[in-house]
C-alpha cells in the first residue's frame, strides 16, 4: 500500500477533525457490515473546508430560506453528509449514525431527503444529483431575479455538489452540465472527487476523455487541486469559483480514494466494510486511537457546532433584511412571503378556464389553454420542453424565456434532453418556491424513468406534461406511438398518472396536480382530437379528483334510467367512443354505465364504498377501453370483463386509420359488449 501522509498546511486541530469524519465514517460503514467507505475517506478535507469555511447554513433549521445548498450527487458516500451532520449539530444522533443502513434508521444506504434533516436530495443513481443540482441553480437564479432588488440580496447563495467519476460518466451529466453551461448558471460550484477509481477498477478500463476540455467545451470554469488532503489549495479554489460571476464552476481534486486504508487508492477501497483489522490499521495510519470506535474528540465537537452559534446568525440578519424589505416592497413582499411558504395564491382556482363553449381539440391544446390561464396568478409555475414546446403547448405566452442574463423569463427551454429535464425539473422542485413543468412525447417517457422515479421517492411535486399519448400520434410510426408507457408509470409508487378525456378533465387534472404537493404527476395528454361531451347534460368532470366517476348512467329504450348490465370504463379519447357505444347498447336493451377514469391511483386511494358505487361487484360484464397495453386492467373488470387495449407495437399512418385497424370503433365496442352480456 501507498502509506498515508499528512496533508501541507494543516493544524493539528483540522488534521483531527478531517480524521474524526473519516473514523466515524468507517466505524459506522464497518459496524453495518456494508457501504461506501472510499468516497468519505478520500474527500473528507474537502468536505471538512467547505462546510466549515464557506457552507452558510443553520443545522437547528435546515429548511432556511437563502441557506447555501449542499448536494452529495456521489450518493452511496452517504456516510460523509451523515457525519457532516452529526458533527455540526442537525437532529441526527450519533445512535443514528451507529444505525447506518439499518431498518427504519435515519441514515440509509443512500441519502434519502424525506428522512434525514439537512439531506436536500436523494441520490444514489449516479449523474441524478448533479442535475438536480442545476436544476436548483435555474430555480435559484429564477428567484433571485425576481425578487432581489437594489441593497436587498434576498436570494443569495451557492448549490455545493460533490461528484464522481461515476457521476460524469452518466449521460445525464453530460446533459445537464452542456444546459448549466448555456444558461451561465455561475451559483454552481461543483468539487468532482478525481480518484481514477471506479468499482471495477482504474477509470482507464472505460473514462479517458479529457474531464477538463469535456466541461470548458460547456461553458465552465474548470480549475484543479492537485492534492486532495491540502485544504489550503482547497480553500483558495473555492474561494476562487464563488468570484467568478459568468460560468458554473467544476474543481478537479485529485483524492486518493479510501485514504488511509491498507488498500487505499484501489478499487477494492470503493465498497464493502473492510473488516476489523482493515479498520484498526486504517486508524493507526492516520494518527486515531485505533481501539475506539464512534469517537469524537470534545475539541474536535466543539469545533464542529460553532456551526450552530453562526448559522443562527446568519438566519437572524437575514430576517432583518426580510423584514425592512417587505416594508419596502409590499407587494412583493407580500408574493415572497407566499413564495417562501409554497403556497399557491388565495383564489388562483378563480383563474382555471371554464370550457364553457369549446370546440373540439386535443387535450395537449387544452393543457396549453389552462397553462396560460393560471400562468398571470400562480407565479411558481415555470417549465418548458424538450424542444417539442409547439407540440406540447407548453409556452407561457406571456413570458419571455429563461436565458442567461434573462432568468425572470418562465419560457425554459431544455433542448433534446429529455433526462436531463426531469432531472433538473426534480431539482428545481427540491430547492423549493417553484413548480417546474417539462414536455415531452410520452413515449419519450422512457428517457426520463429514474428522474420520474426518483420525484416519487422524493415526494416532490413535479410535473411532467406529456402528449402524444398513444398510437393517436399516427404517421410517425411505432417509435413515437406510446403503447406501453402509461402502465409502465402507473407502476411507480406515489406518482399520479392522469390521462384526461376532455376540456373538463383536463382543467381538473391541472387543478388536481397543483393540488398534490406532495408527489409528482403525470400528465397523458392526446395529439388526437377528443369528443365534446356536454357537461350539463353529463357528470362533472370534478369526479377527475375521485379517480374514476360514472360519467353516463345507464338507461332504459325509453330514455328512463336504469341499472345498468353493462359498464363501459376509459380514459382519454376513448371517453367519447364508450359514450358513442352506450348511445346504442342502450337502445338496444342493453342498459350501459360509462366510468371515466382518468387516474387510477386517485380511485385506489377512495373508499371501499365509493369504489363499489363506481363499479358494483355484481356486475360482472365489463369492458375497458383505453389506447394502450391491457397490463393492469384486470383490476377494474375482473376475470369475467375484457379489453380494447392494444397489446402491440403501433403503426405508421394517419391517426383515424391506425384507430380503425386496431379495433378503436363503436362496432368493435359493441361487438365485445354484447359478448359480455350474453
Amino acid at each position: 500500500m501507498t502509506t498515508a501522509t499528512q496533508p501541507k498546511k494543516t493544524t493539528d486541530l483540522d488534521q483531527l477533525c478531517i480524521n474524526t469524519i473519516r473514523t466515524l465514517s468507517l466505524d459506522a460503514v464497518q459496524r453495518a457490515n456494508s457501504g461506501h467507505p472510499g468516497l468519505p475517506l478520500g474527500m473528507a478535507p474537502a468536505a471538512y473546508v467547505l462546510w466549515t469555511k464557506f457552507l452558510r447554513h443553520n443545522p437547528k433549521n435546515p429548511r432556511w430560506f437563502n441557506r447555501d445548498r449542499f448536494l452529495l450527487s456521489a450518493g452511496h458516500g452517504s456516510m460523509l453528509i451523515y457525519s457532516l451532520l452529526h458533527l455540526t449539530g442537525y437532529d441526527l444522533s450519533l445512535d443514528e449514525i451507529k444505525n447506518f443502513r439499518l431498518l427504519h434508521s435515519k441514515t440509509p444506504g443512500h441519502p434519502e431527503n424525506i428522512l434525514t434533516p439537512g439531506i436536500e436530495i436523494t441520490t444514489g443513481p449516479l449523474g441524478q444529483g448533479f442535475a438536480n443540482g442545476v436544476g436548483m441553480g435555474i430555480a435559484n437564479a429564477h428567484l433571485a431575479s425576481k425578487f432581489n432588488q437594489k441593497g436587498f440580496p434576498i436570494i443569495d447563495h451557492f448549490i455545493y455538489c460533490i461528484c464522481s467519476d461515476g457521476d460524469l460518466m452518466e449521460g445525464v451529466s453530460y446533459e445537464s452540465a452542456s444546459i448549466a453551461g448555456h444558461l451561465k448558471l455561475s451559483n454552481l460550484i461543483y468539487l468532482y472527487d478525481d480518484n481514477n477509481i471506479t468499482i471495477d477498477g482504474s477509470t482507464d478500463l472505460a473514462f479517458t476523455e479529457d474531464v477538463t476540455k469535456r466541461f470548458e467545451s460547456c461553458g465552465w470554469h474548470v480549475s484543479v487541486v492537485e492534492d486532495g488532503n491540502d485544504i489550503a489549495a482547497i480553500e483558495k479554489a473555492i474561494k476562487a469559483a464563488q468570484k467568478i460571476k459568468d460560468k458554473p464552476k467544476l474543481i478537479r481534486i485529485k483524492t486518493i480514494i479510501g485514504f488511509g486504508m491498507p488498500k487505499q487508492g484501489t478499487s477494492k477501497a470503493h465498497s464493502d466494510a473492510p473488516g476489523e483489522e482493515a479498520v484498526k490499521e486504517t486508524k493507526r495510519n492516520l494518527g486515531m486511537d485505533e481501539n475506539k470506535t464512534f469517537h469524537i474528540p470534545k475539541n474536535v465537537l466543539t469545533h464542529f457546532r460553532e456551526a450552530v452559534k453562526n448559522g443562527a446568525k446568519f438566519e437572524k440578519e437575514w430576517d432583518a433584511l426580510v423584514k425592512t424589505y417587505e416594508k419596502t416592497h409590499g407587494d412583493l413582499g407580500k408574493t415572497l412571503q407566499e413564495t417562501r411558504l409554497n403556497k399557491l395564491p388565495d383564489g388562483w382556482e378563480k383563474s382555471l378556464p371554464k370550457f364553457d363553449d369549446v370546440e373540439a381539440k386535443a387535450t395537449r391544446a387544452y393543457s396549453g389553454d389552462v397553462i396560460n390561464a393560471i400562468a398571470g396568478v400562480v407565479p411558481q409555475l415555470i417549465g418548458g420542453s424538450a424542444d417539442l414546446a409547439p407540440s406540447n403547448n407548453t409556452t407561457i405566452k406571456a413570458s419571455h424565456d429563461f436565458q442567461a442574463g434573462k432568468y425572470d423569463g418562465r419560457n425554459i427551454h431544455f433542448g433534446v434532453r429529455e433526462h436531463a429535464m426531469g432531472s433538473t425539473m426534480n431539482g428545481m422542485a427540491l430547492y423549493g418556491s417553484v413548480i417546474p413543468f417539462g414536455g415531452t412525447f410520452q413515449t419519450f417517457s422512457d428517457y426520463m424513468r429514474p428522474a420520474i422515479r426518483l420525484a416519487a421517492l422524493s415526494n416532490v411535486q413535479t410535473l411532467f406534461v406529456f402528449t402524444h399519448d398513444s398510437i393517436g400520434l399516427g404517421e410517425d410510426g411505432p417509435t413515437h406511438q406510446s403503447v406501453e408507457h402509461l402502465a409502465a408509470m402507473r407502476a411507480i409508487p406515489n406518482l399520479a398518472v392522469i390521462r384526461p378525456c376532455d376540456a373538463h378533465e383536463t382543467r381538473e387534472a391541472w387543478r388536481a396536480a397543483l393540488k398534490r404537493s406532495t408527489g409528482p404527476t403525470a400528465f397523458a395528454f392526446s395529439r388526437q382530437k377528443v369528443a365534446l361531451i356536454d357537461r350539463k347534460k353529463f357528470a362533472d368532470a370534478k369526479g377527475l379528483h375521485k379517480g374514476a366517476y360514472v360519467l353516463a348512467e345507464a338507461e332504459k329504450r325509453s330514455g328512463k334510467a336504469a341499472s345498468p348490465k353493462l359498464i363501459l370504463i376509459a380514459t382519454g379519447s376513448e371517453v367519447g367512443l364508450a359514450m358513442e357505444a352506450r348511445e346504442k347498447l342502450n337502445a338496444e336493451g342493453i342498459p350501459t354505465r360509462v366510468v371515466s377514469m382518468p387516474c387510477w391511483e386517485f380511485f385506489d386511494e377512495q373508499s371501499a364504498k365509493y369504489r363499489e358505487e363506481v363499479l358494483p361487484s355484481n356486475i360482472a360484464s365489463r369492458l375497458a377501453i383505453e389506447a394502450g397495453v391491457s397490463l393492469g386492467w384486470a383490476k377494474y373488470v375482473g376475470l369475467d370483463g375484457d379489453t380494447l387495449t392494444v397489446d402491440r407495437f403501433g403503426a405508421s399512418a394517419p391517426a383515424e386509420e391506425v384507430f380503425k385497424d386496431y379495433g378503436f370503433t363503436v362496432e368493435n365496442v359493441l361487438r365485445k359488449a354484447r359478448n359480455l352480456s350474453r
